[in-house]
């Protein structure tokens, strides 16, 4: 069982604190705070944080602090990469500043974090004396307890006979909202922009969907990285999955091509933001910082110039929520978004609009069906949380068809479909107005302004705008209509020089002083670019063929110009060479490809040697990844230039984790234990001091609690830990040095002892099991220790003797939040008697 830190009488302050978070709902700090300056006050604390430290359990929260990013830059940048950047600059610089004294406090108390800069909070779990510890913090604004929101949990699968033929007709919601007549009348379907949605993921591969997923290379290969991410760690690979169905089903109504989509040409990106049927906080905060600033597959490298332009929101629930500063932040950054307004209703009944749908910054919306009558579960306004009309407008939300895992179609109901025909009209707004890009306010203006009005008043507002329907029916055409047309359009047919072919799957590009803009050429070769009015330099890339540009083309307003290219194929080539492992050995079965490209990944042989025999001329990625067990071998990755025939040796890197952490092979050289350690039985904790501070994810420790579980755990004693897991895990315990965790028994015949070794600045100390034995198989014991160096930082594991090779153990080390960790093995058979593991500190 976990020994909880011990309590202490409860303070005036805490009291207070606890009247004022049971008398109102707890909402978040301001968004956007003028001034640093703090004051000592006492924090709200969520009511539920409240109750369940006061009955002696823990509880999860986040500390949400009173310092916010001030934004005003980024929205006065002029292009949407530009609002990005400065917004993401804007935040984390704030976080990292404001977040820092806290963090120290949290590092003195021994306890694990996971901090967030898009809503300035760090994740904390802690007991009541540790709550009230925070309350009393003069930067602390609020303690909320972390929520989980339903993607529609209420809504009602429709029938459907048809549901799995492809759609080969515009969906009745993408003709009622008129988005079929700006494909004819205004040839806009979206073009040059990229829709995201943070929901249960995406089926990538679907027929429908799959052409203009941004990951797509168009040559029959993919890239993951910055066009899709999974915080919840559902998905089995790097590739994205939907283990739902909604995420599909949202995605195909925004761009899904056959007419299920409203914007067909668009393209899209997706973060996971939640776990399956539901998501919680922690998975939308990442999702949410993942929308303003993409990174690659292991969260890392940030970049903000490829924020999406639209992100749809089809989830929500509870309103205790501080979502509404990511919905600031997002629109800071020039991203629009589009919330559901939550399936609560009964068609009366007022007030019933969840957030984030139902907050003042976030954009809702509602639904109808397909006779004009507005859905019995749409939310309707005033919002309950700040009295603002909501929802803002409403949308086809009943029986909508839509995409499906497994290449199928499904119709179903609720304000989560509704939303995404708003995502994409906006998506067809803006390919059609490029002006209108990032500017939040003049889109929602326009947008409002085209509604079709419908009078029902009885729960508050106008004929013109209330809150049953918001500024009314969606139409888009309407909008587009009365949108500032100065944009030039641009189109265009790229072309093999030699053959005269048409080249499919080309990007073209398009940068000017007040834009930039991409496409991809259509199967018959085809683009088309609206532009505003000025002068770009066009870039041109695909696969197989040279690069092609065109320097200053000047277009103008209202003008229909042409831009065709040809460009000229380029010679293949063989790449050949060998890969080795973090050691200098020659590796087999490392699986070597070329990134971005549809040449067929090879394997190498006992040798370590691979050929890939025909590679396009050109710049690529070279990866060689080891295969499991992959132990301390990290992925190679490196750039390769093809001008002839190519030969190179691949040696992989030491492995390493977020902070920078790495391992290697080690040196074995055995320190015998000289003081006994009080540990004993089946299940046991024992903490110690250590003769010199020990850092663990850059923070230092003078002492650590030892199990006989093989575990060294440096936030507090552990008992119970015999179910070994898989790290990084956000189960408890966290803050670890795993040198063999397995469920072990300490009877006459084991001990653990600890020595230190060497001088002052570069001693040695061990912390040694000796024949500790398994709890399920006494006759097999173990011997091992974790040896730490004062002068390096490092930590090594030394074995010597582990029958069985640690078959049922966990080897590595873990972060304080379990959201990070270096681990060597879990469950496998690889260790050797005599043999050691060095784990060097990282910097990041």
């Amino acid at each position: 069982m976990h020994l909880p830190r011990s309590p202490r009488r409860r303070s005036a302050a805490w009291a207070a604190a606890a009247i004022t978070a049971a008398a109102v709902l707890i909402g978040p700090a301001p968004a956007f705070a003028q001034s640093d300056t703090t004051t000592s006050s006492t924090a709200e604390v969520d009511p539920s944080v409240l109750d369940t430290v006061g009955k002696g359990k823990e509880s999860t929260f986040f500390v949400v602090l009173k310092k916010q990013a001030d934004l005003s830059a980024a929205k006065g940048e002029r292009t949407h990469a530009a609002k990005a950047k400065s917004a993401f600059a804007a935040l984390r610089a704030k976080a990292k500043s404001s977040q820092q004294p806290l963090q120290s406090f949290l590092d003195k108390e021994k306890v694990g974090y996971q901090s967030f800069w898009i809503a300035n909070a760090l994740k904390v779990t802690g007991d009541e004396r540790l709550v009230e510890d925070l309350a009393k913090r003069a930067d602390v604004a609020s303690i909320v307890k972390e929520h989980h929101y339903a993607l529609d949990a209420t809504e009602s699968r429709v029938s459907d006979a048809a549901g799995d033929s492809d759609p080969v007709t515009p969906e009745w919601g993408v003709k009622d909202i008129k988005a079929d007549q700006v494909w004819d009348q205004y040839d806009d379907r979206g073009e040059g922009i990229v829709i995201a949605n943070v929901d249960s993921g995406v089926q990538y591969d679907h027929p429908a969907l799959k052409a203009n997923y941004r990951g797509n290379n168009g040559d029959g290969s993919f890239t993951h990285d910055y066009n899709w991410y999974d915080p919840t760690g559902q998905c089995p690979t790097s590739a994205p999955c939907d283990n739902n169905g909604h995420g599909t089903h949202t995605m195909g109504t925004m761009v899904g091509a056959g007419g299920v989509g409203v914007a067909p040409g668009a393209k899209w990106i997706a973060a996971k933001g939640c776990e399956s049927s539901s998501c919680s906080d922690s998975s939308l905060l990442a999702a949410g910082q993942w929308i303003l600033a993409p990174t690659d597959h292991t969260g890392q490298n940030p970049r903000p110039d490829l924020a999406p332009d639209i992100v749809n929101n089809s989830w929500g629930g509870g309103d205790t929520t501080f979502y509404q500063d990511i919905v600031q932040a997002w629109n800071a950054a020039g991203i629009f978004e589009a919330f559901a307004s939550g399936n609560d209703g009964d068609g009366v009944t007022c007030s019933t609009g969840h957030a984030p749908g139902s907050q003042a910054p976030a954009y809702g919306v509602g639904a109808y069906d397909v006779n004009g009558k507005i859905a019995d579960f749409s939310g309707f306004g005033p919002s309950r949380l700040d009295g603002s009309m909501k929802p803002n407008i409403s949308a086809p939300g009943v029986n909508v068809r839509s995409t499906w895992p497994g290449n199928t179609y499904r119709a179903i109901s609720g304000t989560s479909m509704a939303t995404p025909h708003v995502a994409g009209a906006v998506a067809l707004l803006w390919s059609s107005a490029p002006s209108l890009i990032g500017n939040i306010d003049a889109t929602r203006a326009l947008l409002n302004e085209g509604a079709r009005n419908v009078d029902d008043t009885h729960c508050g507002g106008t004929a013109d705008a209330n809150n049953v329907w918001g500024e009314g029916k969606l139409d888009i055409f309407a909008s587009v209509d009365k949108a500032p047309h100065t944009a030039a359009v641009v189109t265009g047919k790229v072309t093999d020089k030699a053959t005269g072919s048409a080249l499919g799957g080309i990007s073209v590009k398009a940068t000017g002083s007040a834009s930039t803009r991409t496409v991809t050429t259509s199967a018959d070769g085809s683009y088309r670019l609206t532009l505003p009015a000025g002068t770009y330099d066009f870039a041109l890339s695909g696969y197989g063929y040279a690069n092609g540009s065109a320097s200053g083309v000047t277009v103008t307003t209202g003008e229909q110009a042409t831009e065709n290219f040809t460009l000229n194929a380029v010679a293949p080539h063989a790449v050949s060479g060998t890969v080795l492992d973090v050691t200098g050995k020659p590796l087999a079965k490392a699986t070597v490809q070329v990134a971005g490209t549809p040449v067929a990944a090879v394997t190498t042989d006992t040798s370590g040697r691979f050929t890939l025999p025909k590679v396009a001329e050109g710049s690529y990625t070279l990866t060689a990844t080891p295969a499991a067990p992959v132990l301390c071998n990290g992925v190679y990755s490196s750039a390769l230039a093809v001008d002839g025939d190519e030969t190179l040796t691949a040696r992989l890197p030491a492995r390493s984790d977020a902070a920078g952490n790495s391992c290697t092979p080690g040196t074995y050289s055995w320190i015998g234990g000289t003081s006994k350690v009080a540990l004993s039985g089946d299940e046991d904790a024992k903490t110690i001091a250590l003769p010199f501070p020990v850092k663990l994810y850059g923070v230092p420790y003078s002492s650590a609690s030892v199990t006989t579980n093989g575990l060294i755990n440096f936030l507090e004693p552990r008992l119970g830990d015999y179910d070994n897991t898989a790290l990084p895990s956000a189960n408890k315990p966290n803050g670890t040095v795993a040198p063999f965790w397995d469920d072990l028994i300490l009877d006459k015949k084991s001990s653990v002892q600890t020595a230190t070794t060497g001088t002052s600045g570069n001693r040695k100390f061990a912390v040694v099991w000796n024949n500790a034995a398994l709890a399920g198989n006494t006759s097999s014991r173990m011997t091992f220790e974790a040896v730490f160096d004062e002068a390096t930082g490092a930590v090594t594991f030394q074995y010597q003797s582990v029958p069985g090779g640690g078959v049922s153990a966990t080897v590595g080390i873990e972060n304080q939040a379990g959201t990070d960790a270096l681990q060597y093995s879990f469950n496998e058979p690889v260790l050797k008697n005599q043999s050691a593991i060095r784990i060097a500190q990282g910097t990041k």
